[in-house]
């Protein structure tokens, strides 16, 4: 048995952190689906029936993104701010 630990950050309007054993990735809540850097996971609208397809399984591959993210993030408050 393996050691798995799973915690999700919201961030608001579907925006979020997840943080994993693996490291930590932005993903987006969609009403169909979410999308992260990892992987593209697809509501089906059948109870626990969905699509999943995994991007890239390289360690550590969400590190560029995450960089992009927050600064797309912080770009876009500082535009409503002003």
């Amino acid at each position: 048995m393996g050691f798995r630990f799973q915690k999700r950050i919201k961030l608001g309007g579907g925006l979020g952190l997840n943080i994993s054993k693996s490291g930590i990735y932005p993903s987006l809540k969609t009403s169909r689906g979410t999308i992260s850097s990892k992987r593209l996971s697809i509501r089906t609208g059948i109870s626990g029936v969905n699509y999943q397809n995994n991007f890239n399984n390289a360690k550590n591959s969400g590190c560029m993104l995450l960089f992009v993210f927050t600064g797309a993030i912080t770009f876009l408050i500082y535009i409503i701010k002003q």
